[in-house]
């Protein structure tokens, strides 16, 4: 029961219902960790939202914008040795150095904005830099989770982690659009480089008995040498082995139409302006926070492989009806819907993968869950190709019905593995 509440005998459910979602907060270092990653996913989707609309209005090609946002991705290949470093130096002090360079950048770019000296060329190169480092992140967050927290509150503890990412998607465009439009691309920036900064500050203070913990059973062994027992690891595990392929599918499929062609949707299919575009993307991600909280509720009797081949079903339904909306409106609606179905896939994916990977290959296996996002730049750069050849209708239908019938394949070749309830994927 939550302290104070002194009513528990007249409002059993509202007191259950708290108790369940601040329960991960009563653990100091998830208390920490859990506004250093809203602060630093604060700054990334702003800083997103600032860039990619800066690139589209002022190259006008829509594939130099599927350009931008696959750049974001390029660490996708190299993800593995920052689990390894994970796993050997602590997630905590990698972790801490990823968001150190996340802040140095936007520092960097703030005072390029002030000079006057910010065009898309050194705009592509910071999307490099930071793409090179970014998507590990995600894998750190969760990795550093799973030693925080019980293993019997895990999926609790990783649903309302994954609020910072949906709360921020809601906060960031919005703030992001309307700071440029009160104040312009510099004090905007400013404020991106404060949110990194506290979040570093943050992601320091928390947890510090965990900052130079190695994980039971890695050695000494060649960075290369390990990260293969990781990858072989996932190869000789079906639940796992299955789970990247599914992730891999949305990323190339679903993904690119609520992500990164969010901004050509907006102001070539909807003619909406950048605060148009803000809302399209708060839609999303209201969705996906309301996911979250009811995946938080519900998760501890949910099985987590059986959910990774149901969400991505719906989730292309989803998407599909939302571009075949005629109106902004009725695309938010359908954006919500949409946002709801990512939750019920993404938690249970770190579950099981944090769950089934145990201690000793947790960094590494989240390191290779990374890989599974490069099928993100790829969907980008082949649906800029496709508009350009085919448009978008026909590119968006394409790629939702590829991932509803992929997702049904890859259940049907890994039935045994992810369906049973006695299934290792779907142990609770």
């Amino acid at each position: 029961m939550v302290a104070g509440c002194d009513l528990a005998a007249e409002c059993p459910g509202e007191c259950a219902l708290s108790s369940t979602l601040l329960a991960p907060f009563r653990v100091r270092g998830f208390l920490l960790q859990w506004p250093a990653d809203l602060l630093t996913n604060c700054g990334i989707e702003m800083e997103i939202l600032m860039l990619s609309w800066y690139i589209l209005t002022e190259t006008k090609s829509v594939l130099l914008l599927s350009i931008f946002g696959s750049l974001r991705y390029l660490g996708t290949l190299i993800a593995p040795l920052f689990g390894m470093a994970g796993d050997k130096f602590g997630h905590r002090n990698v972790l801490c150095a990823m968001r150190a360079l996340f802040a140095a950048q936007a520092i960097a770019m703030t005072g390029l904005t002030f000079a006057g000296w910010l065009g898309p060329v050194p705009i592509f190169i910071a999307g490099a830099l930071a793409g090179l480092v970014r998507p590990s992140d995600l894998a750190m967050r969760g990795a550093l989770i799973a030693a925080i927290m019980p293993k019997e509150q895990l999926m609790g503890a990783m649903a309302v982690a994954q609020t910072t990412s949906d709360g921020s998607r809601i906060m960031g465009p919005l703030l992001g659009a309307a700071l440029i439009a009160a104040t312009g691309m510099g004090p905007a920036y400013l404020i991106i480089s404060v949110c990194y900064s506290a979040g570093l500050v943050l992601t320091a203070m928390g947890g510090a008995g965990l900052a130079h913990r190695r994980a039971a059973g890695v050695g000494h062994a060649s960075f290369v040498r390990e990260v293969g027992e990781g990858l072989g690891f996932v190869w000789r595990t079906p639940c796992l082995h299955a789970g990247m392929w599914l992730a891999v599918l949305v990323n190339a499929t679903v993904i690119p139409l609520t992500g990164g062609l969010m901004p050509y949707i907006a102001r070539d299919v909807y003619h909406l302006d950048r605060m148009g575009l803000g809302v399209l993307l708060a839609c999303f991600s209201s969705g996906a926070l309301i996911g979250s909280v009811l995946v938080n509720l519900i998760g501890q009797r949910m099985p987590a492989a059986r959910m990774l081949i149901l969400a991505p079903l719906v989730w292309s339904v989803m998407v599909l009806l939302f571009v075949l909306m005629p109106s902004p409106y009725a695309a938010g609606v359908m954006l919500v819907a949409a946002g709801i179905s990512q939750s019920f896939f993404m938690v249970p994916l770190a579950v099981m993968l944090l769950r089934v990977s145990g201690e000793q290959f947790r960094g590494r296996v989240m390191g290779v869950r990374m890989f599974a996002i490069y099928g993100l730049p790829l969907g980008l750069l082949l649906a800029g190709v496709l508009i350009e050849r085919v448009g978008f209708g026909a590119m968006a239908r394409g790629y939702c019905a590829f991932g509803f019938a992929a997702t049904i394949g890859i259940g049907l070749w890994w039935h045994r593995a992810m369906w049973p309830l006695s299934a290792q994927g779907n142990a609770r």
